[in-house]
């Protein structure tokens, strides 16, 4: 009895250190910023995010000419040369896709966006929360160098 009420707490102990079965706590828009996928390839650096639009602020969002909605999440890529303190954006050919937990593969239609010098590239997909999201793209840049990354993303109901 004695030995079944000490394996009894260890069990509980060790769940209660790992979390137990509780998901990871949703990430606010910011934070999600800050957990971009990045590339380096010599002194070209390629930044990836991948952000719910209901966490983008309505002037952002109409800036981008996204929508908000709790379902669909935007990504957002730049290409930059050059150290931190002076990158400068290159211009690129962005193909991405998303497959989401089922296996799904959806393509990402990926746009320009503008502002003042700096040139990213942005594009939307509907998923259905709770659900992990990998994104695969290749960027082609002029001269045509090309470049590939994957990540995935975690995405919880708001």
């Amino acid at each position: 009895m004695r030995h079944a009420l000490a394996l009894s707490l260890m069990c509980a102990a060790t769940l209660v250190a790992c979390g137990g079965n509780a998901p990871p706590a949703p990430s606010s828009g910011s934070a999600a910023a800050s957990q971009e996928a990045v590339s380096r390839i010599g002194d070209v650096t390629i930044r990836a995010s991948a952000i719910p639009t209901a966490t983008l602020s309505e002037q952002i969002a109409t800036q981008y000419g996204i929508a908000r909605a709790d379902n669909t999440v935007m990504l957002l890529i730049g290409v930059r040369q050059g150290s931190d303190a002076q990158e400068t954006a290159l211009p690129a050919r962005i193909t991405a896709t998303a497959t989401d937990l089922r296996g799904r593969q959806h393509p990402i239609e990926m746009r320009e966006l503008r502002s003042g010098d700096l040139l990213d590239y942005v594009g939307t997909i509907d998923i259905s929360p709770p659900d992990t999201v990998r994104f695969d793209a290749t960027v082609v840049r002029e001269g045509g160098a090309t470049s590939q990354m994957q990540f995935t993303r975690d995405f919880y109901p708001r």
